[in-house]
Parts: C-alpha cells; sequence; structure tokens
C-alpha cells in the first residue's frame, strides 16, 4: 500500500460489517449486512466517496469463521484485504490510550491502524486448503465428542447407572466410526491433490510427524514455502521463543510466545514428544537440553520448533528427511 492509498477498516460481526473509511484524515462510515449484497453496497459506497478502488487496502481482524469470507468475497469485487492478527489491533488501541470500545469505534481504529501500519495484503488460501481444513477442524470435534462421552460413560459405570452408560457406549462406537470416515475422507482428499500429497509425502518423511499433524499443518498452514525463512514459519505458529529480561531486576524465564493458531501448535506437541525419543536429528538436541536443567516441558517446545525447521526445509528443498544430512542445513 502506497501513501496515497486509502485505507479503510470493517468490523467484522455475523450480521454485520461496519466500515471506517479514512479520506483526508476524517472518518466516514458505513454499516452493511455480511453478505455478498452487503460486500457490493459497500462497495458502491465507497465509489460514491470518490475512492478508487484498487488503490484501496481494507483491513480487518481475524475473528474464527467470519472473517475469511467477508475476505474473499470482497477480493471477488477487485479489492485488496489485509487481516491481521487481534493482537495487534489492541496493541495499537492501547497505543492511542483508546477508553472505549463499540462496532464503530473498533471500525475506525482498525482503519487508523492500516493508514498507519500498511500491512500485507491477505493472500487467500486455495479451495483444497480450506476444505482440508474444514475436514481436521471437524475431525478435532468429534475427538473431543469421543472424549468427553468416554469420560460421561466411565463415571456412569461407576455410579453403576449401567443403563445410561451402555446409551454412551453405543454413542461412543458410533463417534469412531464417524473419526475413521472422516480420516478416509481426509487422506483421500490430500491423495488428489498434488501440491498437498507432494507436501505430505515429504513432512511425512520425518520421524515423529504423522498423518493427523500433516492434514492440520497443509490444512492451517498451507504452501510452507510462502515463508521466507523457517524462522518466520516457527513465529507464525507461535513456537518461537519469547524472552523476558531487563537490566539486573528482571530475568523472567523463557517461554513459547504463542502468538499463532492454538490448533497448529497442539498438533506439534505429542510429534515432539516423539521426535525427542525416536529422530536421530532430535533426540540428542532434548537430551543436551535436559542434561542443561531446562525443564521437561520447555525441552518439548524447544523440540515443537526444531521440527518446524524441518518441516520447513523438506517442503522448501523438496528433498526427503535424511538422518545424516548435515543438520545445519537441514535446520536452516
Amino acid at each position: 500500500m502506497d501513501k496515497e492509498a486509502t485505507a479503510i477498516g470493517i468490523d467484522v460481526g455475523k450480521l454485520k460489517l461496519h466500515g471506517a473509511l479514512i479520506i483526508e484524515g476524517k472518518i466516514r462510515s458505513k454499516s452493511v449486512a455480511n453478505s455478498s449484497t452487503g460486500y457490493q453496497e459497500l462497495t458502491d459506497w465507497m465509489t460514491r466517496q470518490n475512492v478508487e478502488l484498487d488503490s484501496c487496502l481494507v483491513c480487518m481482524e481475524s475473528t474464527g469463521v467470519y472473517s475469511e469470507p467477508v475476505a474473499l468475497g470482497l477480493q471477488a469485487l477487485g479489492l485488496t484485504v489485509s487481516i491481521v492478527n487481534p493482537a495487534r489491533i489492541k496493541g495499537f488501541a492501547q497505543s492511542e490510550l483508546v477508553r472505549n470500545k463499540n462496532d464503530g469505534i473498533d471500525a475506525a481504529l482498525i482503519a487508523r491502524y492500516c493508514e498507519k501500519m500498511h500491512p500485507q495484503p491477505w493472500k487467500a488460501p486455495t479451495p483444497e486448503q480450506r476444505r482440508l481444513r474444514s475436514w481436521c477442524d471437524r475431525l478435532k470435534a468429534l475427538k473431543d465428542m469421543r472424549l468427553q462421552e468416554e469420560n460421561r460413560e466411565e463415571a456412569c459405570t461407576v455410579a453403576a447407572n449401567l443403563e445410561l452408560a451402555e446409551h454412551l457406549r453405543q454413542h461412543v462406537e458410533w463417534l469412531k466410526v464417524q473419526i475413521k470416515q472422516v480420516e478416509r475422507e481426509i487422506e483421500d482428499h490430500i491423495a488428489c491433490h498434488p501440491q498437498l500429497k507432494r507436501d505430505s509425502d515429504l513432512l511425512a518423511s520425518i520421524p515423529g510427524i504423522g498423518k493427523a499433524t500433516i492434514a492440520v499443518m497443509l490444512g492451517h498452514v498451507g504452501d510452507m514455502q510462502r515463508f521466507h525463512s523457517a524462522k518466520a514459519l516457527a513465529a507464525h505458529l507461535g513456537v518461537s521463543p519469547r524472552q523476558r529480561t531487563s537490566g539486573t531486576s528482571i530475568r523472567g524465564r523463557t517461554s513459547m510466545c504463542r502468538t499463532g493458531n492454538r490448533a497448529t501448535r497442539s498438533a506439534l506437541y505429542m510429534p515432539a514428544v516423539v521426535a525427542s525419543r525416536h529422530n536421530p536429528a532430535l533426540r540428542n538436541f532434548a537430551e543436551r537440553l535436559h542434561a542443561n536443567g531446562l525443564p521437561k516441558k520447555a525441552v518439548i517446545g524447544a523440540v515443537m520448533r526444531k521440527l518446524v525447521h524441518l518441516m520447513f526445509a523438506v517442503v522448501r528443498s523438496g528433498i526427503a528427511f535424511q538422518p545424516d544430512y548435515p543438520r545445519g542445513r537441514q535446520m536452516s
């Protein structure tokens, strides 16, 4: 976005979009329905404000299931869209000492952030990636339901409520069947798309990385080659270390930054546990950290970050994991 570009912030709601357009330092507001008709109404309003759509950057927060359809709809109308982490908007609001909060204020805040910070345009995930992500989210929901029902079944069995326990057992068995079906759908979906299949085969060559983790990474991250380095990918996933030291008085413990998607970090935890024992490139690394006195959980976090570096390396190079490959080059 250049200096002459126009910034518009959108506060995305389930039913409404609240837009704020900055023109000559003044805010002009517009609310429309969160629908394809509303997207067209918004762009028509922007045109009446003498805004050139091809030089306008629309900025919005990442708000789960609601922001992406809006971004896709506006992109289809020729607008450049940026989706930013809500933590950035919150920090920007604190820097301005914003005290109040409502839809209009939030939209204006996002517009000012867009004007001053010039966030990068959002690149829409491919349709196959979006579908894979939906299947992965559905699989996780089914597994969570299965665990809840298994816990309820156990509680009813202990309480000698056998009829209810049997009902719960039948539901658990049904959930297991559904889980197997969704897992097959995910495998078939990856196999049907060459790029997903290529990246999946490369990731599967890394000891500790299984099918479930691969599906989540490909669904939520997509093409890893869009990141300029492994460090950038690790930061995107929220597995980079975060230090907390200042002067001589503050000596906080280094921790994982956790700024990325929680689903991807959860999917990396168990692979890191397995890799720290069975991956030759990471076992010595984990043992060395243990010997230096690092807590077990912190070691797992460090291994998660190293796994991300390995994943980036094999996808970027197109070469499957090789235990005897120079470690420095493999993790760069």
